[in-house]
């Protein structure tokens, strides 16, 4: 590991506030120094772990030991997976809150994927009106996404993601050695936002992927934290100057409407988000290239890095009619109009709705 690498750090610059980002991968052994990483962002003596059945038996002991030295520690372990991303599981939250007699000065610390960092955090926006919540994502999707920026929430059965609240951490901490234990199909489905970032913001990136993927599904930590710095760089610049999604800060979006009319199909779990943001992405690029804006062949690229991190490259049968409904419910419809982030090039985004609805309809209907 090279030495710049160990406990790197950025910030993130919001209206809310600002707070770091801590990247770090010192051995084997660093897990053990998570506690020591958020103690100077815990604000009072109370402290509610959130986390899952996955997930707890692997780091939650240690974490909750060394914290309890110093604070009175409360744990809520959840199930596992998307399809617990509800109202159910929020209230599960509240009710160790509420047991503990817990109050305002409570630190909420979000120890799993992105499904416990969105409900911790959106649990930490609405207790009491709003307290400190602290992230520790695990798996690479969370990393290098769902953990910065301050998007929290929980999904509806019509629509993913679409309860929740904006609400910034105190502080994030990307232990790298936590993706050692991250099954492949996970860290492929985190890949998926990686190569987002590529493709609407930096073809260079995009040509530093390609070359670099083999090592980073190879778990190479070195190689994984450059992208999950770099990806973090990339959202916290455009957080900043968009903290609550009312301009350019949409373009993280690209694919995602396509890719929760996957996931809300399917029913949430059974695909996992990255691969249905891979499959969305390449709806997304086919669109653009139909405008006319990207070639046959930058289509053909993005299938060929997707394809290179063990990602779908086609969406599963959906009914048109049911597919439009489904995106008519998107967060990014505006008056009554879809609007999508498309590619004007490999590398450039742009949230648009200059397009011709039939082709959409085309992109949707083609199933290869």
């Amino acid at each position: 590991m090279s030495p710049n690498l160990v406990d790197d750090s950025l910030s993130v610059h919001t209206q809310s506030h600002d707070y770091p980002i801590v990247i770090t991968a010192q051995n084997a052994t660093a897990i053990s120094d998570m506690a020591a990483q958020i103690t100077p962002f815990i604000s009072a003596r109370q402290v509610l772990i959130v986390t899952n059945d996955t997930v707890a038996p692997l780091y939650l002991a240690r974490l909750q030991a060394q914290l309890e030295t110093q604070f009175t520690v409360a744990v809520c372990i959840l199930p596992d997976g998307e399809q617990y991303k509800n109202q159910s599981s929020i209230n599960k939250i509240y009710d160790v809150l509420m047991a503990q007699h817990f109050n305002r000065d409570v630190t909420l610390i979000a120890l799993g994927g992105g499904v416990i960092g969105d409900m911790t955090g959106f649990a930490a926006a609405s207790f009491m009106r709003g307290v400190n919540f602290i992230q520790i994502p695990t798996t690479l999707l969370s990393q290098v996404d769902s953990s910065v920026g301050g998007k929290t929430g929980i999904n509806h059965r019509q629509g993913k993601n679409m309860i929740g609240a904006f609400w910034q951490p105190q502080m994030v901490l990307a232990d790298m050695n936590t993706l050692q234990t991250l099954p492949a199909r996970e860290l492929s489905a985190g890949l998926a936002e990686v190569i987002k970032y590529a493709l609407i913001m930096d073809i260079e990136f995009l040509s530093w992927l390609e070359d670099n993927l083999p090592a980073m599904m190879a778990l190479d930590l070195e190689v994984l934290a450059i992208a999950v710095k770099r990806c973090c760089q990339y959202k916290a610049d455009i957080v900043a100057q968009d903290e609550r999604e009312s301009g350019i800060r949409a373009i993280l979006n690209f694919g995602h409407t396509f890719g929760h009319v996957i996931e809300t199909h399917e029913g949430y779990g059974k695909w996992l988000h990255g691969e249905a943001v891979a499959a969305g992405m390449v709806q997304a690029a086919q669109l653009s290239h139909r405008l006319g804006w990207i070639s046959d062949a930058d289509v053909a690229r993005v299938k060929r890095v997707l394809i290179l991190a063990n990602l779908p490259i086609t969406p599963p049968p959906i009914a048109l009619e049911t597919a439009l409904s489904l995106m008519g419910h998107d967060k990014k419809v505006k008056q009554g109009q879809i609007r999508l982030i498309l590619l004007k090039s490999l590398g450039k985004a742009v949230l648009t709705t200059d397009f011709d609805n039939q082709l959409l309809t085309d992109v949707l209907s083609q199933q290869h």
